[in-house]
Order: C-alpha cells, then structure tokens, then sequence
C-alpha cells in the first residue's frame, strides 16, 4: 500500500536520478504550490513543476535532496529538506528548509514550501534581528 510518505520517498529517489518525467509524475494535475514566505511564488499545475526541475536539473547538474526528518498525520506529510550542489559557474547551491506536502490519490497535490537558500555571510542572530526590526521600521 502507498503511503504519503511513500509518495514523498518517490519523490526523493525521482529527484535523485534527476529523472524529470517521474519528478512530473508525483504531482497532481491540479497540483497548488503555496509559498508564505514568498506569496507571489505560488503556482498551480505539474507543468510549473517540470519548467523549474528542468532549470535546476540544467543549472545545478549535480543536485542532490535528501529529507533529514519527516512525519506524517493523515495525508499530510511535513518534511526537512535539503538540497545541495554545484551551479554551472562553479557556486555552491544550498537550500535547506520545509516542505508540508498534502498526498491524495498516491500523488502530491499540495505543498506549503518553506525552502530557502543556505546563507552564511550576513551575521549572527543579533545582526539578523537588527536587520528584521530595522527593515520593519522602513
């Protein structure tokens, strides 16, 4: 029997093998991507889905993701990811964060996607509440 954490597995493997059609596959055809963070990133449909995939399959030839911790409650799965290799001009690329995937049917339809790129330069938690509390202030 499938689960949605198996979905989200296949998900994982398909990524992997940066096999893009079965990366396609695991989504629903009415598939909504939600991004608080980032409302405007939002989008709708697995065609979405293959466009991005191929731009980081292309930009980024030696992607990896692994989930480092997940759970499960009902046909929701929250998820730890990260994601990680070399752009096409020799940069790291790091993502790290999560991804609450909703599953139905053996495919995903939702995700809430609270990943965002592995920052190392700008401080410490101080310097980062400075900047949050200087930036409201704007």
């Amino acid at each position: 029997m499938t689960t949605p954490l198996s979905v989200v597995d296949r998900l994982v493997a398909a990524t992997n093998a940066h096999d893009l059609d079965a990366v396609v596959a695991c989504f629903q055809d009415d598939y909504v991507n939600e991004t608080p963070a980032h409302p405007r990133r939002g989008f709708r449909g697995p065609e979405q889905v293959r466009r991005n995939w191929t731009a980081i399959f292309a930009g980024i030839p030696d992607i990896s993701v692994r989930v480092a911790a997940s759970a499960c409650e009902g046909d929701h799965v929250w998820s730890e990811w990260r994601m990680d290799g070399t752009r096409r001009d020799g940069a790291r690329h790091a993502m790290a964060g999560v991804i609450i995937f909703g599953v139905a049917d053996d495919r995903i339809s939702s995700a809430r996607f609270y990943l965002e790129p592995v920052e190392t330069a700008t401080g410490d938690v101080s310097a980062a509440i400075g900047r949050a509390l200087s930036e409201r202030a704007s």
